[in-house]
């Protein structure tokens, strides 16, 4: 071997040892970056005829893809559920649980007892008062929870017009990061730390909705959901639309073309087209605007009915005619059966029996539409009411089944379905995580360990020093060679 190719393969030594030191540091400087993947030097020896030493081939970043698509999943699944938690513990706060005093089922069990009492005394102007608080507050109680019903179909509608311009942009910026890894890499540069940043991303987008990556020709990747529809594959990403209202209604669906579905490059997706893109936190947000509240909307619009149809037959207060209102009414009004939607936020006691708005506390004990108070220790009405209440009849509505029960038992009901689907819905949340921090911990025993690092960076350090001595011995032999001229 010549000086000069020992000197050349002592530089490539040194080139070497010296780009594996830099990424030896990026490997522990970016231990605990998200979307960062270990890199590691790929060396390869040079043919002896081109003077030997070592050629540097590039640098790799160690990932298993089958993880990291497993994790994606994973992280769209937890965004689902997560969703779908925070929802049901809203509606179980809502409709109250136990004996808290704002609980449904206890306000009804409040209007009841304010019944009994009034029954024990009928001339008592305090206890007929008394019937007419607990009646307008469990009137109340019902239009709240109808309120907190829509609110939450208002909230999750603004959820996905976010979820949809943070998918837009997310999608954008893969696509620049594509052009940019082919540009970056057709110029023999490396495009890692430009991968590191497209996966973080990629990783952003899963909260939203699945998605599976594809590789591509000359470093770019395209992105799929699970069911094939395509949010990139190109320059450009698919352009994905919503139309967002600011408040939504009882009566207001998809359906009735009230509330807007997803466009996908400006064409609208099918229910069956959108259901594909379940999972995440926009499938969630559409589901619950468009299924699991409405249907929280018919509970508590059966319930409601029932009560306004118990204390509105003419056989507990003849003094109604069959259609009238009785102590319950739809905003004074008689309720109309077509018109079922909502009306758990239209339901209020009758101004006839409120001296504040021009009534008299005395119809509660001789009948809504009397003419006059008759006699004042008359209980009979009350009694009646009471037992309309109590009694063990099938619901009015034919969203509820039509299994005979108290409404009390119906306020339990709806209350221990709020409870239930809360409690689930955490467990799923638990079983999410769990399931997303252990592909995570797999994930990060893939990743960097500074203890190896130091093993290599040690290695390294050796392989420098000796390539600098042999670059020294062969300038020492060259400066004796010289002298010997």
């Amino acid at each position: 071997m010549s000086i000069s190719s020992a000197i050349s393969n002592a530089v490539s030594g040194l080139t070497a040892a010296s780009r594996g030191t830099e990424i030896v540091s990026s490997n522990i400087a970016n231990a605990l970056t998200p979307g960062y993947a270990r890199r590691e030097l790929d060396l390869s020896s040079r043919l002896f005829e081109r003077g030997g030493g070592v050629t540097i081939n590039g640098v790799s970043r160690l990932l298993t893809a089958g993880l990291v698509a497993d994790n994606r999943l994973a992280i769209a699944d937890l965004g689902s559920s997560r969703t779908a938690a925070a929802f049901h513990t809203v509606m179980e706060k809502a409709f109250g649980t136990g004996t808290e005093a704002s609980s449904l089922g206890q306000i009804l069990a409040d209007f009841e007892s304010a019944l009994a009492s009034a029954a024990s005394r009928p001339d008592s102007e305090p206890r007929l008062s008394a019937v007419l608080d607990t009646a307008t507050a469990l009137a109340k109680k019902i239009n709240e929870i109808s309120a907190t019903v829509q609110a939450e179909r208002t909230k999750a509608e603004q959820a996905i017009k976010n979820d949809v311009s943070r998918l837009n942009t997310a999608l954008h910026q893969v696509a620049k990061l594509n052009t940019q890894i082919v540009t970056t890499s057709a110029q023999g540069k490396d495009a890692s730390s430009l991968i590191d940043a497209r996966q973080a991303v990629i990783d952003s987008i899963s909260d939203i909705l699945p998605v599976k990556e594809v590789p591509r020709e000359n470093g770019r990747v395209a992105l799929f959901t699970p069911d094939g529809t395509i949010l990139l594959d190109g320059i450009e990403p698919t352009n994905i639309e919503f139309s967002a209202v600011t408040s939504i209604t009882a009566g207001m669906s998809t359906a009735n073309g009230a509330l807007s579905v997803l466009t996908i490059n400006g064409k609208p997706l099918t229910g069956t087209q959108q259901a594909m893109l379940s999972g995440g936190s926009l499938g969630a947000n559409f589901a619950i605007r468009d299924q699991i509240a409405p249907e929280y909307q018919e509970q508590i619009d059966a319930f409601a009915l029932d009560l306004y149809d118990r204390l509105s037959d003419p056989t507990i207060d003849p003094t109604l005619s069959s259609g009238n209102p009785g102590l319950f009414t739809d905003n004074q009004g008689a309720f109309d059966p077509a018109n079922e939607t909502g009306f758990a936020n239209r339901i209020a006691v009758t101004s006839l029996i409120n001296p504040d708005a021009g009534g008299q506390l005395w119809r509660i004990r001789a009948g809504i539409n009397a003419f006059d108070p008759g006699n004042s220790g008359e209980s009979a009405l009350l009694d009646r009411l009471s037992s309309a209440i109590s009694a063990s009849r099938s619901p009015a509505s034919t969203n509820l089944s039509n299994a005979a029960r108290s409404l009390q038992t119906l306020s339990a009901e709806l209350c221990s379905v709020a409870a239930m689907n809360r409690i689930g819905s955490e467990a799923n949340v638990l079983q999410s995580s769990f399931r997303q921090a252990g592909l995570n911990s797999a994930l990060l025993a893939e990743g960097v360990d500074s203890d190896k690092e130091m093993e290599n960076l040690l290695a390294l350090e050796r392989a420098y020093t000796a390539n600098a001595k042999v670059f020294q011995t062969a300038n020492d032999m060259l400066d004796a060679i010289l002298r010997l001229t």
